[in-house]
């Protein structure tokens, strides 16, 4: 028998496994598919302050390896979800939920988790810095190691909930962003977000996506995002959930090797909606052909020597 449990600052989870925010919605359509139960958490769609419609259409785009999306974090408001979602999520989900939450200056992220403070079954609050901050010209929060670190101390000063801080990969160094923000208090770190780019239609000789760039997500990420999942394991203390391009067991395997406690599977979940279902019951055996018992034995397995 193989233990799969593993725990995030102190939030238990009975698989590492977790479908990550913006590809699962808030679990109300893959319910439908498949007992959501078998997931370790599952981190429902970002959710800012107010409505947000989205970006423009089209908003994604294909590609080898993968697609690009600039979605631009539609959703129906923290407090429609409070009321509506989280009611819903306590009949098709008993685990412990994660909620993405996102933000245009520090007061929106903070206010937003104050909100969720109280929501019992949220356990862990990842805050998506990958946003553009309204009041310095539109940079990316996640680009600036002061700015990262400064909604980290706002959202740590408003909930005692453990704050996962969500990191883009477009920096030069991330393990410096992720030592501000664990300096500045954060519990974890999830990485990566999506990588910026671009597809350009022959026809028309126009970008495909509206918005010009999306985000680069799938298979063609994945040697990245472990990269920097092994980075920012060397830099910090603090637990890290490992994201992007992840699509198999061995995937999610490698990415606990680089450093990862518990990882998340995104755009797998849009090619294969039964993706997390298949790596959950595949995690078993992978274990057992690696002669591993306790699957957290996995995290930051690579690093000796």
């Amino acid at each position: 028998m193989v233990n799969l449990a593993v725990s995030l600052a102190g939030v238990e989870l009975k698989n590492p496994i977790i479908p990550a925010s913006g590809t699962f919605g808030y679990g109300r359509e893959y319910a439908e598919l498949y007992d959501l139960n078998i997931l370790g958490s599952f981190s429902w769609k970002g959710t800012t302050g107010e409505a947000r419609l989205g970006n423009p259409q089209p908003r994604i785009a294909e590609m080898t390896g993968g697609m690009l999306n600039a979605v631009g974090l539609q959703n129906p408001g923290i407090d429609a979800v409070i009321k509506k979602e989280v009611p819903n999520i306590a009949k098709i989900f008993q685990g412990p939920v994660i909620a993405n939450v996102g933000g245009f200056s520090l007061e929106e992220y903070a206010e937003n988790c104050r909100k969720l403070n109280d929501v019992e079954q949220v356990k862990i609050l990842e805050v998506n810095i990958s946003c553009p901050n309204v009041h310095a010209g539109g940079k990316n929060f996640g680009c600036d190691p002061k700015a990262a670190a400064e909604v980290t101390r706002a959202v740590k000063a408003v909930t005692d909930k453990p704050v996962f801080m969500k990191l883009t990969p477009n920096v030069t160094d991330i393990a410096e962003i992720a030592k501000a923000c664990e300096d500045a208090g954060a519990d974890g770190l999830c990485l990566i977000n999506t990588l910026l780019g671009m597809r350009i239609d022959l026809k028309s000789r126009k970008p495909i996506i509206a918005n010009r760039t999306g985000g680069v997500s799938g298979p063609a990420v994945f040697p990245v995002a472990l990269r920097m999942v092994w980075d920012v394991y060397e830099a910090v203390k603090i637990p890290i959930i490992g994201c992007g391009g992840v699509s198999s067991a061995e995937d999610a395997a490698e990415m606990m090797l680089a450093g990862a406690t518990a990882v998340e599977v995104g755009a797998a979940n849009l090619k294969d909606p039964y993706a997390c279902k298949t790596i959950v019951e595949n995690l078993p055996n992978l274990c057992e052909r690696m002669g591993v018992t306790d699957i957290s034995e996995l995290t930051g397995g690579s690093h000796h020597g």
